[in-house]
Parts: C-alpha cells; sequence; structure tokens
C-alpha cells in the first residue's frame, strides 16, 4: 500500500492502525548537551589564562621578590649601624653616660694593675729614691739601696691600689672623669685645659690620683720624703687648678712637662677624628631615618610579607654577628698594639668594661631577630607550623579544663582539709616564711615576708572557722512550694 505524500513515517499509523503522537525531543537530553558545552567553553577559556597570566604574574613577583630580599638585607645592616652609631654617640658624646660607664674601671683589679704601675713608675722617677737612699746610707751599705728601693716599690704599688680600690677615691675618680670628658668634647672642638691637643695628642692628667697616693706614703713613710708634705685632700671631688704646682712646692722638685700624662690618643689624625665627630653628630638622625625608609619600602614592595618578616629576621642575626667580629677584630688590632703585660692586660680589661653596654645590644639584636624569625614562621602555612599549632591549640585546652577541675576541687574539699590539717599548714607557713627570711636578707624583703605571712595564717584561720560553721549549722533547702 502506497503512503500518501502528506504522511510522514513519524505520522503513519501502526500496526494497530492507531497514529503515534508527534515525536519530541527529550528535555534530559538538552540539559546534558547544554552542559558539556558549558564545560567545553570553561576549559577553552582555562587553556587561555593559563598561557596568558602564567608568563607574567610569576615574572613579577620574581622581580618583587628579589628587591625586597635585597631591602631587607640594606635594612638589617642599617639597622646594626644604627645601634652601634647610636650607642657610640650616646656613651662617648654625653657626659653623664660616660661617667657612668666608666665609674667602675678602678674596682677592676686588671685596671688596678695596670694604673697602679704606671703611677708607681712615676713616683719613683720623680723621687728618685735610689738616689736618695744611697744618699743617706752609709758607703758600706750603699749596695743595699736597689733592694731597699725594690721594697719601697712594692709598698708604693700596695698603695696606689689601695688608693684607687677605696671609696674616697672614688668620688675623685668620677669628678676627673666628669672634668676630663667635658674636655674632650672641648678638644674634638679645638679648646681644652685639662687635657691637650698639641700635635695631634690627647693626654689624660692622673696628678690628682698621684697626689692622694703621696698623702698616704707621707703617713706611712714620712722619712720617704725627707721632711713632712702637707697635699690638698681630693676626696670631696674639688680638685684646685694649682694642684700641680702645690706638689712641686712640698716635693721641692720641678716635675717633667708629661708627668702623670697618660696618653691616650696620638695617630697624627686628630683633625680627622674632629670631622669625623662632626659628621656624626649630622648624619645619624639620617641614617636612622634611611633605615626606617629601607624597612617600609621592603613591606611594600614585598608580595609576601610573612615570608619577608623571616629574612628580616634572619638577616639580622647574621648583621649582628658580621659588625661584633668587626669590632672585635677592631679591638684586637688596637690593643695589639699595646706592650704585652700589665698595660696591655689593663687595656683589654678598660675596653671590655666601655663596650659591655655594647654586647648587650648585640645580643638583644641577635635575640630579637631570632624571635622574629620563629613567630613569623611558626604563623605560616607549613606543615610544621600548622601541626604545632593545633598541638598548642590541644594543649590550651586540656590545661584550662584541667584548671577548671582543679579549682572545682579546691573549692568542694579545700575547706575541709584546711579545717582538718590546719595546725601543720600553719607550722608550715611559719617554716616556709623563715626559709625564705635567710635566703632575702634585706628589711624590705623581711617586711614583705612578714605581711605574707600575717595574710595567710589569717586566711587558713578563717578558711577554718568557716567550714566549722557551715558544717553545724548547714544551710536549710527552701520548702517545696504548694501544688496549685
Amino acid at each position: 500500500m502506497t503512503i500518501p505524500a502528506s504522511q510522514s513515517p513519524a505520522t503513519a499509523p501502526d500496526g494497530d492502525g492507531a497514529l503515534p503522537h508527534p515525536a519530541v525531543e527529550s528535555p534530559v537530553v538538552s540539559d546534558d548537551i547544554e552542559v558539556e558545552r558549558l564545560r567545553a567553553e570553561v576549559a577553552a577559556l582555562r587553556s587561555q589564562l593559563a598561557e596568558t597570566r602564567p608568563r607574567a604574574r610569576p615574572r613579577r613577583h620574581t622581580f618583587r621578590r628579589a628587591v625586597a630580599a635585597v631591602l631587607v638585607v640594606l635594612a638589617a645592616f642599617a639597622l646594626v649601624t644604627s645601634v652601634v652609631g647610636l650607642w657610640a654617640a650616646r656613651t662617648t658624646l654625653d657626659t653623664d653616660r660616660w661617667v657612668a660607664t666608666v665609674a667602675p674601671l678602678p674596682q677592676d683589679p686588671k685596671i688596678n694593675a695596670a694604673v697602679a704601675e704606671y703611677a708607681t713608675t712615676e713616683v719613683f722617677q720623680v723621687l728618685d729614691v735610689e738616689t736618695r737612699l744611697r744618699e743617706v746610707l752609709p758607703p758600706q751599705a750603699a749596695f743595699v739601696a736597689g733592694p731597699i728601693a725594690g721594697q719601697l716599690r712594692e709598698q708604693v704599688r700596695n698603695t696606689v691600689r689601695n688608693v684607687l680600690g677605696s671609696d674616697r677615691f672614688q668620688v675623685v675618680w668620677v669628678e676627673l672623669n666628669q672634668r676630663l670628658h667635658q674636655r674632650i668634647l672641648a678638644v674634638l672642638e679645638g679648646q681644652s685645659t685639662l687635657i691637650t691637643a698639641q700635635q695631634d695628642r690627647i693626654q689624660i692628667d692622673l696628678l690628682p690620683l698621684i697626689n692622694q697616693v703621696l698623702r698616704e706614703l707621707s703617713d706611712q713613710l714620712p722619712t720617704l720624703f725627707g721632711k713632712q708634705i702637707t697635699l690638698p685632700d681630693l676626696s670631696s671631688g674639688a680638685i684646685p687648678e694649682n694642684l700641680r704646682t702645690r706638689v712641686e712646692e712640698q716635693l721641692g722638685v720641678t716635675l717633667p712637662a708629661n708627668f702623670a700624662q697618660f696618653t691616650v690618643y696620638d695617630s697624627g689624625q686628630l683633625w680627622a677624628a674632629q670631622q669625623a665627630v662632626a659628621t656624626a653628630k649630622r648624619d645619624l638622625a639620617l641614617f636612622v631615618g634611611a633605615t626606617i625608609v629601607l624597612l617600609i619600602l621592603a613591606y611594600v614592595v614585598s608580595p609576601r610579607r610573612r615570608r619577608t618578616t623571616v629574612q628580616l629576621g634572619i638577616w639580622l642575626i647574621i648583621a649582628a654577628v658580621t659588625v661584633t667580629a668587626i669590632v672585635r677584630a677592631v679591638r684586637r688590632q688596637v690593643i695589639a698594639e699595646i706592650p704585652e703585660g700589665t698595660y696591655r692586660d689593663g687595656v683589654d680589661a678598660a675596653v671590655t668594661t666601655v663596650f659591655s653596654t655594647l654586647r648587650e645590644r648585640g645580643t638583644q639584636i641577635i635575640w630579637i631577630g631570632a624571635i622574629l624569625a620563629l613567630v613569623a614562621y611558626l604563623v605560616g602555612p607549613g606543615r610544621f607550623p600548622v601541626w604545632l599549632r593545633r598541638q598548642v591549640r590541644r594543649g590550651a585546652v586540656a590545661g584550662w579544663r584541667g584548671i577548671r577541675r582543679g579549682t572545682d576541687v579546691a573549692v568542694t574539699r579545700g575547706p575541709g582539709f584546711v579545717t582538718t590539717y590546719l595546725d601543720p599548714i600553719r607550722i608550715g607557713g611559719v617554716l616556709v616564711a623563715v626559709v625564705l627570711a635567710l635566703i632575702l636578707s634585706s628589711w624590705t624583703s623581711l617586711l614583705v615576708i612578714v605581711l605574707l605571712l600575717a595574710a595567710f595564717e589569717v586566711a587558713v584561720t578563717l578558711i577554718a572557722r568557716r567550714h566549722d560553721q557551715d558544717r553545724d549549722h548547714p544551710a536549710t533547702p527552701p520548702a517545696p512550694s504548694p501544688a496549685t
């Protein structure tokens, strides 16, 4: 049978002669096709993005990381150098801080020995002790002048050391250094009296020390000078301007021009030192400001500031160690110029004392750098920091729970325990107070211990009494309200 042209296969009758419904496209199939199309489009966009952005961003970030790393290195070394400069300015250019720094020097055994040797040599040269002994001894005994002079020299040295270590000379030492430092600054500006700057040389006048030593020797060995001498007592700190003239009159000698003049600077570069001090005063603030600017720029440029903080901490440690090594090398070179023996040991001890504060600053910078780097690393996303933070959090929670449980136990069972063992607790408090009083022997600590002991005894007594009252008269629970 021939199918009419107006009928399509979709509308042809089926085997039963009934016409089926027209063919309709399934909505589920349409959605799947749309999803696949969108997925293909997203994949194409991602591939395009992968071809463009990864080439630009890593280059830019790499450049910023490199610039930030360089700035951090410069900032770390600038910071350490600024600390050294500030220490030098505050210590050497401030009279009060300088005096506080050098005040303990006479108490150091090595410095004491070096100054005692120098002062003893000066005294024996001006008095010519051995010649005087030969004059007063008979010709047959002239050969003992040398041994006797040696014994006298040892006694003079001991006298000098005792004078240096005495509290009375400490006042003179502080006053001498105060005047000394003020005039050192005057030397650097071109004028001075106590310290002279002749032929590029700076000298310290130790005549006040010699004066005090001669006073002591006059009491111990009056025959050493051939007469009774009278010299001013400088223990009050007042140093007369005509001290040299008075010493010459009492000893009956003319002191050499460089008598008791201890040269501390003689390198032919005084003008350079003056200019260096002036430049340091002018440029130190600018250098500190530049350090701050470098730090700010490093963090502004850095794409990862936490990593920059880690780098800063590490480079602070490296910079502090490097600068410390340089300072030590310069110190060794300077000390090597001094002859071995008492003088070198004394100068070494003096330099150690003066630079003690700078060493403390260096140690502080190292600790700050280590803490900074460690904290910045531990707050990062690494496996170990994440694990450590998790463990710390768990430990804190467990600790807090333990504290709460302990507090609950103390609140519920503590009063009963105190009531049961009241007398042993009181005796234990007294024993602890006695031990603390023996260890801390000051009057202030003793007063604090007595007050704490009294508070402890009163507290345990009140706790025990309150517990007894609560046990004898328990609180009656309120009666239930009648049912309505």
